[in-house]
């Protein structure tokens, strides 16, 4: 059976972030992800982890300035070393909330910087993030981000991150696989799954249009979760979808899947 795991960055918003593990926890979720826990100390969220029992399997690296727009920078040049001091700032964080994967955002691609040089740039950088997570023992996982949501993101398809983790090496770094974005900038998902999954290391869900819970879009959900079972996926998918109303109100999907306390 699959299993899914609450994204606590884009699912029950109604409480405060460090009040959403007891949501998710209550509503049948074992695991969680989120993009960022910077704001907060590891020690904390730990401790919201034990409290429920439940298990942290992704976030994101440090993006560069969120803020201000950045969507990562292990493909920008001239960030070398702020980002290896990010992944090592999310490294400590992994090791204090036992997370086995940790998210490297390509980032924007700089108008006039020739695609050859971010590739260079995004190569060598994930080289030696994955040398730092294997020491760590985390395996770090690449996202192809559709278009649309973050344009001019450096890594929209699924091909293209497969032929970077070839070259790095599958052993050393994995592929995040949003159903939601592949749905977006290339659809035939589960075509694309059944192609990439040796290469698959988490992924990720949300109906399209309207990035929701699934069952609100295009999607026929029983299917894609019925041959991502058969084909043997035993990894975790994340919930990055933003609910259309009131989070446990639209977790009818989840019924089928839902962990017992």
């Amino acid at each position: 059976m699959p299993r899914f795991a609450a994204n606590l960055s884009m699912m029950f918003n109604e409480v405060p972030f460090l009040d959403r593990f007891a949501r998710a926890r209550a509503a049948g979720f074992q695991a969680v992800e989120f993009l960022f826990p910077y704001e907060h100390p590891a020690a904390e969220i730990a401790q919201r982890l034990k409290d429920h029992g439940l298990q942290q399997v992704l976030f994101n690296a440090p993006p560069g300035d969120w803020a201000k727009g950045e969507r990562g920078i292990a493909a920008l040049p001239g960030r070398q070393q702020e980002f290896r001091e990010g992944v090592k700032h999310g490294l400590d964080y992994a090791a204090a909330l036992a997370c086995p994967r940790l998210h490297l955002m390509a980032g924007l691609a700089p108008a006039g910087v020739p695609r050859d040089t971010l590739l260079a740039t995004y190569a060598a950088n994930l080289a030696w993030a994955a040398e730092e997570c294997g020491k760590a023992g985390v395996k770090p996982v690449i996202e192809p981000i559709n278009h649309r949501d973050i344009p001019g993101f450096f890594l929209n398809t699924m091909a293209e991150g497969a032929a970077i983790i070839e070259a790095i090496g599958p052993e050393r770094l994995g592929l995040q696989f949003d159903l939601y974005h592949c749905q977006i900038t290339e659809g035939d998902i589960v075509k694309r799954v059944e192609t990439h999954l040796p290469l698959i290391a988490h992924m990720q869900v949300a109906d399209n249009p309207g990035r929701n819970e699934p069952g609100t879009g295009e999607v026929n959900w029983p299917f894609v979760f019925r041959r991502i079972d058969e084909l043997g996926f035993r990894g975790w998918i994340g919930c990055e979808y933003r609910p259309a109303g009131e989070t446990e109100a639209g977790l009818g999907w989840f019924a089928p899947y839902r962990q017992a306390r």
